[in-house]
């Protein structure tokens, strides 16, 4: 193959004496510059480099490929010689590898299985950009290793799109750019018509295209859906050869999509966002861009992770634009409406996914404070470790035997402890089954909820029969997937012909344990899942009537989710295989409807109740914990709170605020009241039966118990109940707190004006560093003024009040000069 000049050529001397110097590196490339494929050769004599490998890292099958057959054309050699690849279920590397392809999952397992990578001596993170969440994981591992084993392990960045300034700080690392090989792209917004659908436009678009442009056609869509779509309208329109394009293409047809047309017609390719980065499609001129994409978005609430059609970031938007001047001028139409506005850059998958498997690689690294671009979000990964918990992979914050064999399969965990689950070779292969059934996309046309339907279609499939509503390409692939699993497992066993329906919910239960479901008994269409949420089927459910189901797929409603697919079970075998989970106990709850205590003796499966019968005499002492977490749902203001019990809290919150060196001050907050119930509030509940039985009093010692008795003496000096004032007479000084400003409010000290004669500065709390707000009173107790600087009221305002109110209050002193009056609070005694 003749060597091509690429734009990043001339910078290739400059990343090889950056490399040298410093073990990381920041790349930004624009698309067509050839950092993918020219980047590993250049570094392969690089001293530090030693004869070892250079790994480089692609976030999709069809591009790790493409770069690897490139490089090794080049170089006049196969793939598998110095240049190989390596990709989930396809392994073309050899002893004589040096430059090493893979997709980000196995990056993953390298460091896991070897963390010192010593046959490695770079690694090469490839269009970062995506923030796929495996290329954030086996970033965050490259760096502890490099830091903690390996300091000559070199770290390589590239992207075309991408913050590089952030990620040069993130990483200490220099940042290198190169200018790319494009030519001027004319973008313009194609207006979709009044209620037209989306497939429409996109063929009215492609017409236009062809009859307007030379050159071929790229077209990005969401997924395989849309793709199909717009596929089926060009087949009789388009006077061109269509082609699809995404990543469950078999090797062949990806091959022919990336090579020009032997006979010289023009192509039109149909894409996902496979085709945005890392592979290079040939005569492009025109790209038509849907601005959509297909990715997962996760909620922590609910726990469901659903597949959403979302608007591209706007970096990708330029990207894609960018594919029409590869090889001349080309153009661009966006079927989005110019007003549109997009996101900057992509979101980190990291951030809007399920994190079960990053939680488990977590546990089995050991370290889970590992240096992440975007941190995972607490409440998903506290959620991913607790369904990890009911999956057995992790026991406390350990990973378990069970684990490290889930972790060794490279799924997802649900599929993983489902593949490990069955003892024996039936069910082990209709566990493959499943998992290329969960993986893969629906076989079937019809929206039935059956999982069983599904697997027949497959078993029929593999007798010579396809079932009127199923697709034989898609069933062909879940053959192909399930062979692959079996050989994953060294299973020597075929699947069984048939299997009842309950069977494939035997084994399916055991990936999604926490999605185990029994019938609501009052409503057959209802049913109370294992984690406590509620789900519903749909009318014409062929599950109805199943005592118990395990559902693997959910659509999240707002009340109840709805079941999109699942499988009955056998409780038998429930109970055997989860004997654990069923539990009976006595419980003292509150309850809600009834504001009430209800005790009763129930059996469970995890939040399941399958019986509940009341108990006549429950243990008294589990009462107070009924009515802490009455306290919970209900909230403080349940307590018998007390004016001097709410300005005690204030005082306390304002003087943490005021003297925070002030040690042992407790917080007293909404939120830090609600986490410790248990430790000041039970023991005052302790043989209570009712919340109204806690009396102000015994309140009032549970509220200050949280504070030492000295600190207390500490607080009633620095911030009083009252002051004395120079009448003699005590004060009281009122305290507040702003919550939603977490902050203090000024205190009060509310008094008659003739009680400060004589007092000249304003009276200050919390060891003098906070004034107290002066409102002075008339003698009929009505505010004259409010005020922080009693000295300027005197010098300044006195007069002016003294005149207004001599004639009103004529019992009353007003002296001339406050200064040296002597304060009162009585009138001026009757002359007699």
């Amino acid at each position: 193959m003749t060597r091509t000049d690429f734009p990043i050529d001339p910078l290739l001397p400059q990343i090889r004496a950056s490399l040298a110097d410093h073990p990381r590196l920041v790349l930004e490339a624009p698309p067509g510059a050839g950092k993918t494929t020219q980047v590993p050769p250049a570094l392969l004599d690089a001293p530090w480099l030693a004869g070892r490998k250079i790994v480089m890292l692609e976030p999709r099958r069809v591009a790790a490929r493409a770069a690897a057959h490139f490089m090794a054309r080049q170089r006049g050699e196969d793939v598998g010689g110095t240049v190989g690849y390596r990709i989930r279920f396809e392994n073309r590397v050899s002893a004589q590898t040096r430059i090493e392809v893979v997709t980000e999952g196995i990056l993953t397992r390298m460091l896991q299985d070897d963390p010192m990578l010593e046959s490695v001596g770079a690694l090469l993170f490839d269009e970062f950009h995506e923030r796929h969440l495996s290329a954030d994981l086996g970033l965050a591992l490259a760096l502890d290793v490099q830091a903690g084993l390996r300091e000559d392990l070199r770290i390589v960045v590239m992207s075309a799109t991408l913050d590089g300034e952030r990620l040069a700080v993130f990483l200490d690392a220099p940042r290198l750019s190169s200018a790319g090989r494009s030519y001027p792209v004319s973008i313009s917004h194609f207006a979709a018509r009044r209620d037209e659908a989306p497939e429409h436009q996109t063929r009215r678009a492609v017409e236009h295209a062809l009859a307007q442009h030379p050159g071929d056609v790229l077209v990005f869509l969401p997924g395989q859906r849309e793709i199909a779509r717009v596929d089926s309208l060009l087949a009789s329109s388009a006077d061109a050869d269509v082609l699809t394009l995404h990543g469950e293409l078999p090797v062949e047809a990806q091959t022919r999509v990336l090579q020009p047309d032997p006979e010289g017609r023009r192509r039109v390719v149909l894409a996902t966002n496979v085709a945005e980065s890392s592979v290079t499609l040939p005569g492009v001129r025109v790209v038509i861009d849907s601005g959509l994409a297909r990715e997962p978005r996760y909620d922590p609430n609910s726990g469901f992770a659903r597949l959403d059609v979302v608007n591209i970031a706007q970096a990708s938007a330029d990207q894609r634009a960018g594919r029409a001047g590869r090889v001349a001028e080309g153009w661009t139409y966006r079927l989005w409406p110019e007003s549109q506005r997009l996101e900057p850059q992509r979101r980190p998958e990291l951030a809007q996914v399920e994190l079960a498997g990053l939680a488990l690689e977590l546990a089995a690294w050991g370290d889970a404070d590992l240096r992440f671009v975007d941190a995972p979000p607490p409440g998903a990964l506290a959620a991913a470790r607790e369904l990890l918990h009911r999956l057995g992979a992790l026991d406390g914050g350990s990973i378990t035997p069970l684990g490290r064999r889930m972790l060794a399969l490279g799924t997802h965990p649900r599929l993983a402890a489902m593949l490990l689950a069955p003892k024996d070779a039936r069910e082990q292969a209709l566990a493959c089954d499943l998992a290329a059934l969960i993986e893969a996309r629906d076989p079937l046309r019809s929206r039935s909820d059956s999982v069983a339907e599904r697997w027949q279609a497959l078993a029929a499939f593999r007798a010579g029969r396809v079932a009127p509503d199923a697709s034989r390409s898609s069933l062909a692939a879940l053959e192909q997937a399930a062979k692959q699993w079996r050989r994953r497992l060294r299973l020597d066993a075929a699947p069984p012909p048939d299997a009842p329906s309950h069977q494939l919910g035997d084994v399916l239960l055991h990936a999604f344990p926490d999605r185990i479901a029994r019938q609501h008994p009052s409503d057959a269409y209802r049913y109370q899942l294992a984690n406590g949420r509620s789900v519903k089927l749909f009318d014409d459910s062929t599950l109805y009537g199943e005592r118990w189901i395990v559902v693997s797929e959910l659509r999240d409603e707002a009340r109840d989710a709805r079941v999109l697919r699942a499988a009955p079970l056998d409780e038998a075998r429930l109970r055997e295989d989860f004997p654990q989970r069923f539990v009976t106990e006595d419980r003292v709850v509150w309850d809600t409807n009834t504001r009430g205590i209800a005790a009763m003796r129930e059996t469970r499966f995890d939040r399941i109740v399958i019986e509940s019968k009341p108990l006549a005499k429950p243990d008294p002492a589990r009462y107070a914990d009924a009515l802490v977490d009455a306290v919970r749902q209900l909230g403080l203001r349940a307590l018998p709170w007390t004016p001097s019990q709410r300005q005690w809290r204030d005082r306390v919150r304002c003087l943490r605020a005021w003297m925070p060196e002030l040690d042992g001050l407790p917080d007293l907050s909404d939120a830090a009241l609600l986490d410790s119930l248990d430790e000041w509030l039970k023991p005052a509940l302790t043989g209570k039966t009712r919340l109204d039985a806690l009396d102000e009093q015994a309140f009032g010692e549970a509220l200050k118990s949280i504070t030492p008795w000295a600190l207390r003496q500490k607080i009633d000096a620095l911030a009083p109940m009252r002051i004395v004032v120079p009448s003699g007479m005590e004060r009281g000084i009122e305290y507040a707190y702003d919550d939603e400003a977490d902050a203090p409010i000024a205190p009060v000290l509310a008094v008659k004006l003739q009680e400060l004669f004589g007092l000249a500065d304003t009276p200050r709390i919390a060891d003098g560093r906070v004034p107290l707000t002066l409102h002075l009173l008339s003698p009929g107790g009505k505010p004259l003024q409010i005020t922080q600087d009693l000295k300027g009221f005197w010098d300044r305002t006195y007069p002016e009040v003294k005149k207004e109110m001599k004639g009103r209050y004529p019992k009353h002193p007003w002296p001339d000069d406050p200064w040296s009056a002597t304060a009162t609070h009585r009138a001026k005694p009757r002359v007699r």
